[in-house]
């Protein structure tokens, strides 16, 4: 537990995230995010950027890999709409013996030691709690704890960056903050080859049957633009063996189409049903049904075929 004193004050700071993230694929986005943080002269200023992207399409993982390039401690802030001012900074904490401490939040904790913040999800706050933070993401690099009654100015080697999800339960950041969380880094789905490294690195241990078919759902996920992403795709195939252990006589595919309905929905077995709801919103999806997924066009694959096997 390390300790540190401002102006009177002890607080106990919070330590960092002990998490190894590897980045596959994907180059441009990990040189774009280091690019920010860089400060190339003499009073230049590191940028803190909005890390965009589908829920489980490796936003915080990013961040977590650029600041172990840069050799930074990474210190990670999980943002929801009941997040409040004082959580971003500094938390009093009674003791037993009546003892008030304070406790220095992921965020103050990274702007004190010089390690890199993630604020996640950050547009799930509001805008009273992104007010707090407004001069620590300009040129004062400062903020304030109403609580303990302590200024702090951000370590020369404090970098930051905002991870974002795109659906419809976030916030609107005001412009005054949008202006302070620049540029933004879109992440978009990656394509087969990197999606298949991205599993098989993750689940080592998951064979190339499951593999295969999860990497076909998400692709075609990808291409008709549905939020389905990888961590869903780890999820459906960590459930497909878990599945497949206590049943081995099981098919290796109703497993996997067992998992997908139970993770994603019954929806995403139907996707000329979703296609359909789609294009009600003014969107054009073609149609496809999730035999296509598992079996493509080869007849001794597909069920509905005419094949030799009979199935």
């Amino acid at each position: 537990m390390e300790k540190i004193t401002i102006e009177n004050v002890e607080l106990i700071l919070s330590h960092p995230a002990g998490v190894t993230a590897a980045w596959i694929g994907q180059a441009e986005p990990l040189r774009q995010l280091l690019a920010c943080w860089l400060v190339i002269a003499e009073g230049d200023l590191p940028l803190t950027p909005r890390v965009i992207g589908h829920p489980g399409t490796g936003k915080t993982t990013l961040a977590m890999a650029a600041a172990q390039a840069r050799g930074q401690p990474v210190y990670v802030t999980q943002c929801t709409a009941d997040t409040r001012p004082e959580d971003l900074l500094v938390t009093p904490v009674l003791s037993e013996q009546g003892k008030i401490s304070y406790h220095a939040s992921p965020l103050l904790s990274a702007v004190i030691k010089g390690g890199i913040a993630v604020l996640d999800e950050g547009n799930r706050m509001s805008e009273k709690s992104w007010a707090s933070l407004a001069p620590l993401f300009d040129h004062r690099r400062m903020v304030e704890s109403i609580v303990a009654g302590i200024p702090s100015g951000a370590h020369r080697e404090f970098r930051a960056a905002v991870t974002m999800n795109e659906d419809s339960s976030t916030f609107e950041i005001p412009d005054y903050i949008m202006s302070r969380l620049q540029p933004g880094i879109a992440i978009p789905f990656p394509d087969r080859e990197d999606e298949l490294k991205i599993l098989s690195y993750n689940l080592p241990f998951c064979g190339r049957e499951i593999l295969d078919m999860c990497v076909n759902y998400l692709q075609q996920s990808h291409g008709l633009d549905l939020p389905y992403s990888i961590r869903d795709g780890l999820n459906a195939m960590r459930y497909t063996l878990k599945l497949r252990e206590k049943d081995r006589t099981a098919d290796t595919r109703a497993l996997f189409k067992n998992a997908v309905a139970q993770i994603l929905g019954e929806e995403a077995l139907d996707l000329e049903k979703l296609a359909a709801k789609r294009k009600q919103t003014g969107e054009h999806l073609p149609s496809m049904n999730l035999g296509d997924f598992f079996f493509g066009s080869d007849p001794g694959l597909n069920p509905d075929s005419s094949g030799d096997d009979g199935r």
